[in-house]
């Protein structure tokens, strides 16, 4: 595989980063994933966490170094998170699961897979369009799509923070899955919270990223959705990849697995807060206690 990739995650106006965004590679598989904490329930920022440890996990355990099946693999992936979430929040005696949006992707054999639940949106990009992207599990785009409202309206719509579809909470999450994609050389995908997308809409998204590396392109878009969102500017998350199938093409930064071990992984994973550099209404000790217990949440799944 040959591709070029960067992420980034941004606090912006908020108290503490409850996005979680992570890519990981084998020498022939690609994963790639944003996770936005729902910071309307308590302990969002825990079930991102636990949500983006859990898929990494399971990616590191099954791609050797391919996956045997990415759209089984993205199915049993998202659910045991969700479980994992679920089951953590009954050991920590919250009154409710915590909650968080999901959007992941794998790519194999040039081909990519995705995944979500939620208004984190995954967007592919070719030829200076948008090829496909995800559709939102929100109040507004039932409404976009009943006709009731309009697109332009979407970002100032009092109902747009109502997500029906999430891992953790009360209910089993509704997970949309992609068609398999065949890719082409210089396809962009890019994963995104809805702190990115909502203050620059998907014109800016296509503009910013088309023609631009990702390392340059990231840290831009980023800093003009910060811009557009003020003081009140949510968390921001993106992790943009360009593939490149012409082996005989120069690209700056491009990544080649194809001298990897068959059992080697990197790993980029950002779990931070990044702001007050703790978890949400946790002390430090209490920090300590819920990394050994979502470590151990994630373990109890993965012997499933």
């Amino acid at each position: 595989m040959r591709f070029t990739i960067y992420q980034e995650s941004r606090i912006g106006g908020r108290l503490s980063n409850q996005d979680r965004i992570a890519y990981c590679y084998s020498r022939d598989a690609l994963l790639m994933l944003v996770a936005d904490g729902m910071g309307g329930h308590q302990h969002g920022e825990l079930a991102a966490h636990i949500a983006a440890q859990y898929i990494t996990h399971a990616f590191q355990r099954d791609a050797q170094p391919t996956l045997p099946d990415p759209a089984y693999f993205l199915s049993r992936a998202l659910s045991g998170a969700h479980h994992a979430i679920v089951d953590d929040s009954f050991d920590r005696h919250l009154t409710e699961a915590p909650r968080t949006t999901i959007v992941a992707c794998v790519v194999q054999n040039g081909t990519a897979w995705w995944a979500h639940a939620g208004d984190s949106r995954l967007y592919l990009l070719r030829r200076g369009s948008i090829h496909q992207q995800t559709r939102d599990h929100s109040r507004v785009q039932l409404l976009i799509e009943q006709g009731i409202i309009r697109p332009a309206d979407a970002a100032t719509h009092p109902g747009r923070n109502r997500i029906y579809s999430c891992l953790g909470g009360t209910h089993s999450p509704q997970i949309d899955y992609s068609a398999p994609c065949k890719l082409q050389d210089g396809d962009i995908i890019a994963l995104c919270s809805d702190g990115l997308w909502g203050p620059l809409g998907d014109d800016a998204i296509l503009l910013g990223l088309h023609g631009t590396p990702p390392a340059q392109a990231v840290p831009r878009l980023l800093g003009q959705a910060e811009y557009h969102g003020g003081d009140k500017a949510d968390n921001l998350s993106l992790v943009a990849m360009c593939w490149h199938d012409d082996p005989g093409a120069a690209q700056p930064d491009a990544i080649s697995t194809q001298t990897m071990a068959l059992d080697d992984f990197a790993t980029e994973m950002d779990l931070s807060s990044r702001g007050t550099g703790r978890l949400v209404d946790l002390d430090e000790d209490e920090i300590e206690r819920a990394i050994r217990e979502i470590n151990a949440a994630i373990h109890k799944f993965d012997k499933r």
